[in-house]
């Protein structure tokens, strides 16, 4: 298991378009992606449950990847959110 705290850049949070850009990114890999904010776990593949974790900008996640491509995952979710998920 792999674990990483990052900071949500887009100015307007986790809305609908950066989360596709999240979860495609995450379901490219075999290993299992969850993150944690606040007292919520979300499974970063499906679309809903990110959105209902109601992440804003600014907001620190904890992204965690456990399986076979663990560290491969993490790696391509952090360079896709510091890249501010496509906005």
């Amino acid at each position: 298991m792999v674990r990483q705290k990052v900071v949500i850049q887009n100015p307007t949070g986790l809305h609908l378009r950066p989360v596709g850009v999240l979860c495609k990114t995450a379901m490219q890999y075999k290993a299992r992606i969850t993150f944690t904010f606040q007292d919520t776990i979300a499974n970063a593949k499906s679309v809903l449950s990110v959105l209902a974790a109601g992440v804003k900008c600014g907001d620190e996640i904890e992204l965690i990847c456990e399986g076979e491509d663990e560290e491969k995952a993490l790696e391509a979710l952090v360079e896709a959110i510091n890249d501010k998920l496509g906005e």
